[in-house]
């Protein structure tokens, strides 16, 4: 018997979303020091940019094997 989809495990939640919760924009807010919650009301509370992360691993994988395969070759060159 098979699982229904709104039973299963809450790794959809992990995913980027672009609609912050309001707890979730005065949390962002509190760490950048935009947020004092004892003087502003919650009404009205400034937008707060969304940034996915995780699409920058490609380049760094790509550009350390740049460097390793330019020190290989530089170490190839020295040692002939």
């Amino acid at each position: 018997m098979s699982l229904h989809k709104s039973l299963k495990g809450n790794s959809g939640l992990i995913r980027h979303r672009n609609v912050l919760t309001r707890t979730e924009r005065l949390d962002r807010l509190e760490k950048e020091k935009r947020w004092n919650d004892e003087e502003e009301s919650i009404f009205g509370i400034p937008k707060v940019l969304s940034i996915k992360v995780g699409g920058k691993k490609k380049k760094a994988k790509k550009e350390e094997k740049a460097a390793e395969e330019a020190a290989a070759a530089e170490a190839k060159g020295n040692g002939a």
